[in-house]
Formats: C-alpha cells, structure tokens, sequence
C-alpha cells in the first residue's frame, strides 16, 4: 500500500527510493548536531515530568495517608495518559508537522507542570498527572518519525538511541534532583524544579531544532487513520516489537516505582536524598542506548534483544541480595539491558513501517507505555504481597515474555529463509 493511498506521510523511506544524492542528515553533515541536542533535550524533557514522582512515592504517601500501591498511580496516571493519547497526537504530527505537534505537546506539559505542585488532594494530583502524560504523548512517536523522515537509515539506530539516551538523563536527573530537594524542602518544592528544568528544555528544543525538509502532510480523516492502524497491527514483526516494548517497560516500571519504598525501609534505611541519588545508574542507560546500533551490529537485532533480555534477568535476580553495593549492581544491569532493549525494539519498528511511520510509532509507544503502567501497579501490589521478591518475580515474568516472544521471531525467520531456498 503506498504512502499516498493512506494519508500518512511519503517521506523517502528505504534505501532503494533513495537518489544518489541524499539530502537526509547524516553523523558529521549540517544539522545533525542541532538535530541530536534538540531530541535529546526534549527526551530529557519528557522523562524528567513523566516520572517526577516516582521517587517521591514514600513521602505522597506520608502526606496523603495512603499505601505504596494508591501513590503509585500518579505514575501510573501519567503513563497511562500518555499511552491512551499517543495515537491522536501522532495523526496531528501527520498532518500539522512532527515539530510543531512536539513543540504544542512540551509547552502544555510544562504549563501543566506549574500545576502539580499544588494539588490539595491524591485525587487531584493523580487527574493532573493523567493531563502531563496525555499532552507529553505528541513527543515519543512524533520524534522517532521525524528522525525515520529526516536521518538517513544508517544512522537512524544512532539517532534514536541518542533519543532515547534523552530519556534516560531525563528520568535519571529528575529523580536525582527531586530527591536532594524533596529532602530539604519536600515533595512540592522537587516537582516545581522538575517543572522549571524541562521549561528551559522545552525553550532550547524549539530553537535548535533544524526545519523539517522532507515531511509531507497527511490526512486526519479517521477511515484512513484506521485503516494505516490496522496495517501496522496485521504485521507479525511490529506486533512482536510491541509486545518485547511493553514487557521491557513492565519490568522497569515495576523496580523504579518500587525501589524507593524497599531502599527507605529496614535494613538499608537511606535518606530520601540517598535514595533519589540511586537514580544515577540511569547514566548506564544512556551509554547502552547510545551504543545500541553497535550491539546490533555485532549481534543482530534479535540477538541484541536476547542479550538485553538476559542483563536484565540477571539483574533482577542480582537485586534480591541483602547487600546494599549487589542491589546497586542489579539497577546497573537492569537499566541496561532495559535501554539496550528499548532502543533496539523502537529503531526497529520506524525500519520496518513502510507507510505511516507516525502510527507505528505510536502504537510501540503506547504498548511501551501501557506496560509501564501495569508494572508501575502490578510491581507495587506485589511489593505490598510479598515484598521486593514479589517484584522480582513481576520483573522476570516480563523478561520471560521477551525471551519468548524473540524466539518466535528467530523460528519465523528461519523458516522464511528455508522457504526462500526452497524456492
């Protein structure tokens, strides 16, 4: 089916429509460094509001009088908003341009932003939430389409990891910085600097970021927006990378939300400071995701998700020590493997769309973050059941799935390749 005959964008897609002189950004040519700090920016942007309160969790709840699992939803809220708009927003990037939907998506989550600190009640800060997430969901599948649009496809992988290393500054700086000011001055105060940071974010974004050049609008009508979903979702490999998304996100979502109450409570018992500080190993994450298209490289994209897969488990089995430094190396190993995992599955899915770019990204996200909120909620119910063991055994059922589902992939193309010599 040709760009044209869905409505979605007829930007230059794979290698074989390419003209020999190919305008597209390219590591080293114009406007690729622009381009690389103006994502990762808005990256940093993205993931420092989402989970701004994700290590803050212990003191909502002193503060509200309610439970690991009841506080958990306002990161749940967030995800989960971001998750159930991430669809609509990508068909306005479709129509209305990738950088102008991603610029209106920062501007309303920052104003939002302004908000969350005086929320009088948990019911009131877990609506505001749902609204961050639900505007923050233009960015994800809009700038992995701009970049399929605008990178030339050897680069893309490093493009999107570069993104994606974006991700991991943000959710790791946020963290940090809420912990050492909720410490201080309390939760409101941290989530009001989150909210200043990703303002300055957002500012830098929309002047660094070059014009796009080869974007074609779109249609916004939905039997054409239907019909582009319905393609995306009747193909097995985009299926399988939405899926090993979801199940790498339940996974992190899970520890991440957790983490803080098992870290502040017997035997390790560390200051809130301490605690948010542990969000460091996020710099593991933006090295691994940066260097994705390498392991890919070497491995495949199967076997990099296999590799990913078996350095999460590993560290989430890592984690059930006693030991403070041995659950510090089971974060290590489970922000990596998270992020090489998610870094190869995204890249993969703006490869492998034809048409539509925009909606197969958006469907990635939104699973992406759908297993965030399930892990986010399934890790801390377990955590209240059985404690942090409760949450491993959340964590290694998700890896399980990715290993699983990874396995059908490589039979699939096994016997793809076996029929194509037969023939």
């Amino acid at each position: 089916m040709s760009p044209a005959s869905t409505g979605a964008s007829t930007a230059v897609g794979a290698d074989a429509s390419v003209p020999a002189a190919d305008s597209r950004m390219a590591p080293g040519g114009p406007g690729y460094r622009r381009m690389s700090l103006a994502l990762f920016l808005a990256g940093v942007a993205t993931f420092a509001l989402l989970y701004s309160t994700q290590a803050l969790l212990s003191l909502i709840s002193g503060e509200f009088g309610v439970a690991a699992s009841d506080a958990s939803w306002t990161v749940a809220a967030a995800t989960g908003g971001l998750a159930l708009f991430v669809l609509p927003m990508s068909a306005l990037s479709e129509r209305f341009g990738r950088r102008t939907v991603m610029t209106a998506s920062l501007a309303v989550a920052v104003t939002v932003g302004v908000l969350v600190p005086l929320a009088p009640s948990l019911g009131a800060l877990i609506a505001l939430r749902a609204l961050q997430g639900a505007a923050l969901a233009g960015l994800p599948a809009s700038a992995t389409a701009y970049l399929a649009e605008e990178v030339r496809p050897r680069a893309l992988v490093t493009a999107i990891g570069l993104f994606v290393a974006g991700n991991s500054v943000g959710g790791m700086s946020g963290r940090v910085v809420t912990g050492w000011v909720a410490q201080e001055w309390g939760w409101r105060i941290a989530v009001a600097v989150i909210g200043v940071i990703a303002v300055a974010c957002a500012v830098a974004f929309r002047l660094l970021l070059p014009a796009p050049r080869h974007f074609r609008a779109g249609s916004l009508r939905p039997r054409v927006l239907a019909r582009t979903v319905r393609d995306h979702l009747s193909d097995p490999l985009l299926r399988r990378l939405y899926a090993i998304g979801a199940l790498f996100m339940t996974v992190f979502g899970g520890v991440y939300t957790v983490i803080g109450y098992r870290l502040t409570e017997a035997p390790f018992s560390l200051p809130q400071g301490i605690v948010g500080s542990i969000f460091l190993v996020y710099l593991v994450g933006t090295v691994s995701a940066s260097t994705a298209g390498r392991l890919v490289g070497r491995l495949g994209r199967r076997g990099a998700l296999y590799a990913g897969g078996a350095t999460t488990a590993a560290g989430l089995l890592l984690s059930l020590a006693g030991s403070l430094p041995l659950v510090l190396l089971g974060l290590v190993l489970i922000t990596a493997g998270f992020f090489a995992g998610h870094a190869v599955a995204s890249s993969a899915v703006s490869r492998t769309a034809t048409h539509g770019r925009a909606q197969a990204s958006a469907l990635y996200q939104s699973a992406y973050y759908v297993g965030s909120s399930a892990g986010s909620t399934a890790g801390a119910v377990a955590f209240h059941a059985g404690g942090w063991a409760g949450t491993v055994g959340v964590g290694l059922l998700a890896v399980l799935g990715v290993v699983s589902i990874t396995l059908l992939g490589t039979r699939a193309a096994r016997t793809e390749r076996r029929l194509a010599t037969a023939a």
